[in-house]
């Protein structure tokens, strides 16, 4: 049975250039070794990534040494459930693509709350 997304239909990739996923597929699916459910594919913004940063998750620094090349404004990304949670509250969060987001995100952020910030794909 393939992954499902929040609107209940078949997942579609969030995003391949910089390469997202927990298993750096593009697409934003965990498994238990994924403690911060990165299943939110979200559309980067400056303000959402001086936000991570302050909260010690920099993710537009480069980190060649984890292959990771940095983000930038307009980058996809698979974000974990409870950082675009915690975005969200603080008035910080990215846009969001409903079809590239896995259903397991609904156990952290509430539909209603992606779908104010939902992008098309």
């Amino acid at each position: 049975m393939s992954a499902l997304n929040v609107l209940g239909l078949p997942l579609q990739p969030c995003g391949t250039d910089p390469m997202t996923g927990w298993f750096r597929d593009g697409c934003c699916r965990s498994d238990p070794d994924d403690r911060g459910l990165h299943v939110v594919c979200a559309v980067m913004t400056a303000r959402f990534l001086e936000f991570s940063k302050s909260r010690g998750n920099d993710l537009s620094t480069p980190r060649p040494d984890f292959d990771f090349p940095g983000l930038k404004p307009g980058d996809r990304w698979c974000l974990c459930a409870m950082r675009w949670m915690e975005a969200y509250e603080h008035g910080l969060a990215p846009d969001v693509v409903l079809e590239s987001t896995h259903l397991n995100a609904l156990g952290v952020v509430p539909l209603e709350a992606l779908r104010i910030y939902a992008v098309s794909a």
